[in-house]
């Protein structure tokens, strides 16, 4: 889907992140642990709230650390 189908949707089940959170991942973990107790939701990275695009540097770094994090993380996987 590209970023501008998402602009059609309001949504609590959609979260727009401009770059990941390494320090203090809580706050996007908490998203993360709600999307998975309900039936979906969507993490974009790259985006900003305005949800203009920002890009992503590295981004299969980027999604090595996002499965690290949540798998260290939340518990249970």
């Amino acid at each position: 889907m590209k970023l501008e189908n998402y602009n059609q949707i309001e949504s609590t089940n959609i979260d727009f992140k401009e770059k990941l959170e390494t320090s203090h991942p809580k706050s996007w973990l908490k998203s993360v642990s709600a999307f998975a107790n309900t039936k979906w939701g969507i993490l974009l990275y790259g985006v900003d709230d305005n949800r203009k695009p920002v890009g992503i540097n590295n981004v299969k770094e980027t999604s090595s650390k996002i499965t690290e994090l949540i798998n260290s993380k939340i518990l249970p996987t």
